[in-house]
């Protein structure tokens, strides 16, 4: 089987090459960085310094700024500015899609320029012309590939999936080391919380068979706002940093920047704090746990069917269970300060023994805030789901009411993908590309909509972010010009550039002709 770790029972971090941004090194030994993104006009300086500046305050140390013009990537010369005179270590990063001549603009003052190669076609000489650039001025790169906006060749060749994004990804970096240019970052992000991660596990894997060894920016893309958002961002970068994978992170949330850096923060330090074991682990046990592990596509461990619980059947909570069944399975408590590696341990071992029981995982908790649960209780327990080794899902924590510590676990399962429990939103945090109050306008669809079970519904600030990275969703509600909104069936159109007054009753009605709407109880 093929590695993206040195090893899945131990903990150690990828050795990734040194990268700067501006003061800030990440790769090699230095710890992972959490960065966030500006969600205002990048034309208007003060707005931009003003959230800089309290993104700064909470500790973090690169801020991101979308630059879809030329217009705006002058400007960010003005935002660096008065940004370094206050806050000289922080490094700000150009967000650039179509325009090949806005990177080359935003390299003059930017410290990273991140590019999308599905949008970004040239590998050739502008590619080259902005690789000397950043050379000359020691810029950094980011090679920032979406799910769902794949260049057509690839999406042609692959499909909408991990693999093109990992072949899209390694084409560029191969121009960047053909170039000699080597102070490069890649990202691989998605909504879809198990693409992004086998894209990254993958990546990992394609770098290592042409020994390259590039930082790795981590996020899910347009995960959502609340509770929602932070448990599905910390489900996917939890279940990468608890391998070692990843040099810097960002929690992207339909709220304040500041605050996607306060949750990271609290992941970054969370998993930091992941301890070497002694425990030696059998090579049967090893073989055994191989054999029933698939790093690169989801593949359920179908365990032996005691009632409701194991088999095919979705994933339950213990409180869920009955006593019976509670008898018949298979209860690992994680003690330690790596809960991965001690849960896939005793996982390997009871499948070396042909001991097939539906398991059980459980871990208890002491925290200071709900947030703070959500947070570390998904970067644990959600990459084991994503793998398909669990049956049943026990956090204990008497620091969150009975209703707070029901919903984590639930949001921590939908996360996974392996249960449905309620409506999805594919929500993008906002940036200075924004055509609406996107936080309002989100809070107002769940108050309407949030009551559909199983229905993934995307709200976009633009057409950047639109079609393209909400390809997950069932229906979409896309900003297309100043108070105007279209709306979408999947990746189908079906509603151009209507008032928005009217866009949410016309979603609606959308979602009714469909036959998939259901009333409020």
């Amino acid at each position: 089987m093929s590695k993206f770790c040195d090893n899945l029972f131990r903990y150690s971090r990828r050795e990734a090459c040194e990268v700067h941004i501006g003061k800030t090194t990440i790769g090699a030994s230095h710890p992972v960085a959490v960065q966030t993104m500006t969600n205002r006009d990048t034309n208007d300086t003060e707005a931009c310094v003003a959230q800089i500046a309290a993104a700064a305050r909470e500790g973090c140390p690169i801020v991101r700024l979308t630059t879809q013009g030329t217009r705006e990537a002058r400007n960010l010369a003005e935002i660096a500015a008065r940004t370094h005179a206050e806050w000289p270590d922080v490094a700000l990063v150009a967000d650039v899609h179509f325009l090949p001549a806005a990177a080359d603009v935003a390299a003059e003052s930017a410290d990273k320029v991140r590019i999308n190669p599905g949008n970004y076609n040239d590998k050739g000489g502008a590619l080259t012309a902005l690789l000397d650039k950043c050379a000359r001025r020691g810029v950094a790169l980011r090679i920032g590939v979406n799910h769902g906006s794949l260049s057509q060749r690839m999406f042609d060749l692959y499909g909408d999936t991990p693999e093109g994004m990992v072949a899209s990804a390694m084409e560029y970096l191969r121009a960047c080391r053909e170039h000699n240019f080597h102070n490069v970052v890649v990202s691989m992000k998605s909504s879809n919380v198990r693409v992004m991660i086998y894209a990254y596990r993958m990546l990992v894997d394609a770098m290592r068979a042409e020994q390259m060894a590039y930082p790795l920016h981590l996020g899910v893309t347009e995960a959502g706002d609340g509770n929602e958002g932070r448990i599905k961002s910390a489900v996917g970068i939890g279940a990468l940093l608890a391998d070692g994978i990843g040099d810097t992170i960002r929690v992207s949330l339909t709220e304040e920047p500041e605050r996607e850096v306060v949750a990271g923060r609290m992941l970054v330090d969370y998993m930091a704090d992941r301890a070497e074991s002694d425990t030696a682990i059998t090579p049967a046990a090893e073989a055994a746990f191989e054999r029933i592990y698939s790093p690169f596509e989801y593949r359920r461990n179908v365990s032996d069917v005691v009632g409701r619980v194991g088999g095919h059947n979705v994933p339950l909570l213990r409180s869920e269970m009955s006593d019976e069944e509670c008898a018949g399975v298979a209860t690992i408590e994680a003690l330690g300060k790596n809960p991965v590696a001690e849960w896939r341990r005793a996982i390997a071992l009871k499948e070396a023994s042909d001991d097939h029981r539906p398991v059980l995982l459980t871990r208890s908790y002491t925290v200071a805030s709900a947030d703070e649960l959500r947070i570390k209780a998904a970067a644990d327990f959600g990459v084991m789901f994503v793998d398909g080794l669990a049956d049943v899902i026990d956090i204990c924590c008497s620091d969150v009411t009975p209703e707070e510590l029901q919903g984590v676990m639930l949001d921590i399962l939908q996360a996974s993908r392996v249960r449905i429990s309620k409506t999805e939103y594919i929500s993008c945090p906002g940036c200075g590309r924004t055509l609406y109050d996107l936080q309002g306008t989100l809070a107002t669809i769940k108050e309407r909509t949030s009551h559909l079970k199983g229905l993934k519904i995307g709200v976009m600030g633009c057409i950047v972010n639109g079609p393209g990275e909400m390809a997950d969703a069932d229906y979409g509600y896309v900003g297309a010009a100043r108070g105007k909104v279209s709306l979408y069936r999947g990746k189908e159109l079906v509603l151009r550039n209507i008032p928005q007054a009217e866009a949410l009753d016309r979603l609606i009605e959308l979602i009714k002709a469909d036959g998939r709407w259901a009333e409020q109880e």
